[in-house]
């Protein structure tokens, strides 16, 4: 059953969606153009290949047609169709081209929903990624080392390494790869992704913005914005001391601080689950018209 939004109605959505994003996106956007970069909030921008504008475009996902949009610009939008005066998802076209990703990511998200969350890590995927280094090595090398080189690479060498995933593990250094409890590969992601592991639920904005425009952008917006929520817990965690920036650390190397990271990333781990269902059931919703087509 398709739904019909009124002109009114959808350019509204359309604005409300922008405002939100653009006020997601505002400090980013402001430090770009200044050069200046952020050890934290960069990472959502950067390592995600999502440009604000993009973010920003709405889409209203499947099953909703735009009335009076047909002269409007987005009626040439890739995956688009014109119905009447209308606008809407030609879902045989997205089915065609982005079939495979949708199935992938019903898979993955599936995989991951299903297993209960670990909370062991403590966010020590950061200290392993600086284990080891020369000063000139460090990612963030402008930020000081809350614990010094020595005191860090002591944490690494103190407490079992347990990442799960992959493409956190990939830029740990060498020496600390051998000391992680797993070998993540891409390959074995399905195998490893859990809803405690910050980044596998930070990957749900990566999904959402994969599967547009068959999601709804309400949906990638929630996602987008608990993806910069988890990047700040991510980096209080680290041992990169980043208080000039009013972000207070977690000392995760102590019982204090692994108390209370693991009761940061329980509490994220149910935000994370209740996106996830989400977006598997959009996903279950597109997939079901694949019947239909075929």
């Amino acid at each position: 059953m398709t739904q019909v939004l009124a002109e009114q109605e959808w350019r509204a959505a359309a604005a409300a969606h922008a405002d939100r994003v653009d006020a997601l996106t505002a400090g980013h956007r402001e430090r770009r153009a200044r050069g200046i970069p952020h050890p934290v909030e960069d990472f959502v921008f950067t390592y995600y290949p999502f440009t604000p504008s993009a973010i920003r475009r709405w889409h209203p996902g499947l099953g909703v047609r735009l009335a009076g949009a047909a002269a409007d610009p987005r009626a040439q939008w890739r995956h688009y169709r014109i119905v009447d005066d209308g606008v809407e998802l030609d879902v045989a076209a997205y089915l065609a081209a982005r079939g495979d990703t949708l199935t992938f990511v019903r898979d993955l998200l599936t995989r991951t929903a299903d297993r209960p969350p670990q909370l062991g890590c403590f966010g020590l995927h950061e200290w392993a990624m600086v284990y080891r280094q020369r000063p000139d090595e460090v990612r963030h090398s402008r930020w000081p080392l809350r614990l010094g080189r020595a005191g860090t690479d002591a944490v690494v060498e103190a407490n079992p390494l347990r990442c799960s995933h992959f493409d956190a593990f990939r830029f740990f250094t060498e020496p600390a790869r051998p000391l992680n409890s797993l070998t993540p590969t891409r390959a074995s992601q399905a195998d490893l992704d859990q809803p405690g592991c910050l980044h596998a639920t930070m990957d749900l904005y990566k999904w959402a913005m994969k599967l547009a425009p068959a999601i709804p952008s309400e949906l990638v917006a929630d996602t987008l914005e608990l993806a910069l929520d988890l990047r700040v817990l991510d980096m209080r965690a680290s041992p990169y001391d980043l208080r000039d920036l009013g972000i207070e650390p977690i000392a995760v190397e102590t019982p204090e601080g692994k108390a209370t990271y693991a009761g940061e990333q329980r509490r994220y781990a149910a935000r994370g689950q209740a996106l996830r269902m989400r977006l598997l059931s959009a996903c279950a919703s597109v997939l079901a018209e694949r019947a239909s087509i075929d």
